[in-house]
This record gives C-alpha cells, structure tokens and sequence, in this order.
C-alpha cells in the first residue's frame, strides 16, 4: 500500500467503524444466500424483532438509511423496501423532515384506524369512554380461541360504555390475558391519560399492529340494552374483534354492540399496491 492510499483506505475503516458503533446493537449483516426469503423481507423481519425485544421502543428513532444499510450489508433501496413494508402496517411511521419512528398509539390513531364508529351525517369523533365494570376471570371457549390459549386461563373482564355527540352508542366487552397484563388494576384503567391501546404499549410493552373483525346483525340483550338504553331485542350492529400484536401474537379479545339509529360503521377499504 502506497501512502498516498493510506490515509484513504483508513479513512474508509474509520467510517465504517462509525458507522457500526453507531447503529444500536441486533442489526447484523443478512447474508443473502441464508436468509431463506426475499432480502427486503429478511431486513423487515430484523428490525421488526428490534421492535418486539425492545431494542427500538415506542417512539424511538430509527438509525438513518445509511447506518442501517451498512449495519445489514444490503442496499438502500432494500432497506427501503422493507421499512415501507412496516410503514404500511403502522408499526413505523415517517415524520416529514425529521426521520423514522417506531409507531406509538395516540388517541388520532387509534380513532382513524381502529374506531370505525361515525354519525351518519359523517361527523367523526373520538369517544367518551366510561369504564362499567373490571374484574379477574377464567376465559370462556369463545375468548379463550380467539385468543389462541385455552378456556380458563385467567384474564381480565373489562365493560365499557361508549358515547358519541353525549349518546351511548357502544358497549364494549373487552377481554385480556392476565399473564400479559401483570399488576393492571381498575385504578390505573381509569387514570390512563390516553387510549386504552396506549395504556397496554406504554405500561405493559404490548403494541396493537391490526385487528381481525367479523360483522352480524343480532338482537340487544339485557346487558347491551340497560348499557346503551335501549329496548331488549332491537336490533344492534355487533363487532367481534381479536387485537393482534407484534408477532402476530393476539392480545385482545373485544366483543362491541352499537346502536346504528344515528351512527355508522365505517371502514375504507383499499387494494394492495
């Protein structure tokens, strides 16, 4: 090596040096030949393991395109296709001007893509939310198999009233897993400062990516009814709900009745890109 390449060549070291010392520890170069799968795909499937291990938490900034590339050995446009994958799924978010962001749950979020309830004038609001009732139960067979675990296995009980424009419009049955929510009291789900989707990722590391719905016409029983103050035996719009969390793992079983005389389901549909 001649000298004048020298302060080249460690220049070059240097830089990649940086670069790894940089980058938070878990991103390791993706052989191509032993990734078994689509690079892009192997890459996704590294950063969204960072996410669930806790590596990048709620909030956190991804390193920029350069590090990460460096850091997996792939090509920007690799790593860019696999963090629009993720962007897709709301599980990153971009921010103008300032970078890439683990997704966190605000009450806009949770409104726009998990709130389906509007006034059919079109008027679109978040919910007053008013907790009935919170208790310590065994799953029944219906939760237990949405929630891929066996009926019995403790959970928590929680009944919401919901009201829209001053309405009671939705009464919410949400059940959970006791053994993903340790130490969650009524206290707490009553002073939560935000969504209870915020609640579960900021105090229990549970993050709700999407939801799997099944929609039926069915008669309010007596529950729904002295809930949401209609007669027994009305027809009611109920929505069956399994929250499904990082890795696919479901988090959430929520079974919610809505009174559809002033308020619509709403859900935008679109095809793949």
């Amino acid at each position: 090596m001649t000298w004048t390449n020298r302060p080249h060549r460690l220049h070059n070291a240097a830089m990649a040096l940086a670069l790894r010392t940089a980058t938070p520890p878990g991103f390791a170069s993706i052989a191509p030949d032993a990734a078994g799968m689509p690079l892009y795909r192997a890459v996704r499937r590294a950063l969204l393991k960072a996410i669930e291990d806790g590596a990048l938490a709620p909030g956190a900034a991804l390193p920029n395109e350069t590090e990460l590339a460096a850091a997996f050995d792939v090509a920007i446009g690799t790593l860019r296709r696999a963090v629009d994958d993720l962007v897709a799924e709301h599980i990153l978010v971009r921010r103008q001007g300032r970078g890439t962001f683990v997704a966190t749950h605000t009450r806009d979020r949770f409104l726009f893509q998990f709130f389906h309830v509007e006034r059919s004038d079109g008027l679109r609001d978040a919910p007053d939310v008013e907790l009935l009732s919170f208790e310590r139960v065994r799953m029944d067979e219906e939760s237990a198999a949405a929630l891929s675990t066996r009926a019995g296995t403790p959970a928590f009980r929680i009944e919401n009233r919901l009201r829209l424009q001053g309405a009671a419009v939705v009464h919410d049955l949400i059940v959970i897993p006791a053994a993903l929510f340790r130490g969650l009291t009524e206290k707490r789900l009553r002073e939560r400062t935000s969504t209870i989707y915020h609640l579960y990722q900021s105090e229990f590391g549970v993050t709700v990516v999407r939801a799997r719905e099944r929609l039926r016409a069915v008669p309010a029983d007596r529950a729904t009814a002295r809930a949401l103050g209609t007669s027994p035996g009305q027809p009611v719009l109920q929505v069956r709900r399994t929250a499904i969390g990082l890795g696919g793992r479901p988090v959430e079983y929520r079974v919610s009745t809505i009174v559809t005389t002033a308020h619509d389901y709403v859900n935008l549909l679109s095809r793949p890109s």
